[in-house]
């Protein structure tokens, strides 16, 4: 199946169980919410997880672009990236986690094909304020599937206070031996599906407190899908990211690592300035600005030369249509191109810097906070700036 041959199946695999598709929002939250970008599928439904009623009802599904810089410095290996959508069922105080796993189970083995032998999944052992997650452990006994009882592991909160609950994860086998070890041992088990049992109110306090309803909330990330089920070794191998393996390459000589890194900014700038964000030194705008001069800093590390003057319209048009975006690719063509002078000037207000005698030496860790919060470097850019 191509990617979307799978949102399609996934939705319709859920709006036939009753649940209503919803359209997912852009990556900037609500006023008044204090995280910059929409980081999940569930967190445009907080209100409705906390008890509010949906005006579609209590089973959802949809689709969610979302943002992580939490994964900011593990992108490049094969598994994370920066922007990304978020396939996502929901019941609001409907079913309970054994329901949605067994149907997290049918669509994997009936819908997509995945051989139950190369599944293992993870669930709740209980701490000193929770027990084990009995249900979902029977459900998976059940099923024959191997099952790792973790702690922290299999808890979810969206924060230190809120909502949270135990889940269960499941993960497919993407090893050329036949399935061994368990997913905390072994990263040859990747991470596919997160079902959480949203119970439980985390107070200030640390304590823990009954929801007034008991919600189940499932992710399960579409790039990352794409390339397991299309038999692929990263998710930059998929077929999201086609248009960018065949005319990148030939444009700039990157390592593979590099490239990557390369592929997941600009991509992911392409996104954030589709819905509405420009460069700034603060919030949202400072993402932005740091994304985009991760990528220069990458393709002048080589050739100063490199520019993103030379970045093909068609990745911009890809890019915008793939997320559902309005925006005109000559509008952010032009933000990209603003924000690159702004980095050529830094460069050279750089150099100037690092040329004084104080910083001829090895630099120090207070030589590269000093230099990032009053000159506004980087610690990528000056390591690269530094004669090799």
């Amino acid at each position: 199946m191509n990617t979307d041959q799978l949102v399609r199946t996934f939705t319709e695999y859920f709006e036939e169980r009753g649940h209503r598709r919803i359209t997912g929002s852009t990556l900037l939250p609500p006023p008044g919410d204090p995280v910059l970008f929409t980081t999940s599928g569930m967190h445009p439904l907080t209100p409705y997880l906390e008890g509010r009623p949906h005006p579609l009802g209590r089973r959802l599904v949809n689709v969610q672009r979302c943002l992580r810089t939490t994964d900011l410095d593990e992108v490049g290996d094969r598994t994370h990236l920066t922007v990304f959508e978020m396939l996502g069922s929901w019941s609001l105080g409907d079913y309970e986690g054994p329901q949605s796993l067994d149907w997290g189970y049918g669509l994997l083995t009936d819908g997509f094909g995945i051989d139950p032998d190369r599944l293992h999944v993870t669930v709740f052992g209980g701490d000193e304020h929770v027990g084990p997650d009995t249900g979902s452990l029977e459900l998976w006994q059940d099923r024959g599937v191997p099952v790792e009882l973790t702690v922290e592991d299999n808890w979810w909160s969206n924060g230190p206070t809120g909502p949270c609950g135990p889940d269960s994860e499941i993960f497919l086998w993407t090893g050329d031996t036949p399935p061994e070890s368990t997913p905390t041992r072994d990263d040859r088990w990747v991470e596919v599906w997160n079902h959480v049992m949203m119970r439980h109110r985390r107070l200030d306090d640390g304590s823990l407190v009954p929801l007034p309803q008991r919600n189940v909330d499932t992710g399960l990330g579409l790039e990352r899908l794409s390339s397991l089920l299309q038999g692929r070794s990263s998710v930059f191998d998929c077929d999201v990211f086609e248009p960018w393996r065949r005319l990148l390459p030939p444009l700039w000589q990157l390592d593979e690592p590099s490239l990557r890194v390369v592929c997941d900014h600009l991509r992911s700038a392409v996104v954030v300035i589709g819905d509405g964000v420009r460069p700034s030194n603060t919030g949202r705008g400072y993402v932005l600005r740091r994304l985009i001069r991760r990528v220069l800093t990458v393709l002048h590390r080589e050739d100063p030369g490199r520019g993103l003057g030379d970045l093909p319209g068609e990745l911009l048009r890809h890019t915008l249509d793939r997320f559902r975006q309005s925006e005109d690719p000559g509008t952010v063509h032009r933000v990209l191109l603003d924000e690159e002078q702004r980095f050529d000037r830094l460069l050279e207000r750089g150099r100037q810097v690092l040329s004084r005698p104080r910083f001829h030496g090895p630099l120090t860790e207070d030589d590269l906070h000093y230099l990032h919060d009053t000159h506004g470097l980087p610690r990528d850019l000056v390591l690269d700036l530094r004669p090799r």
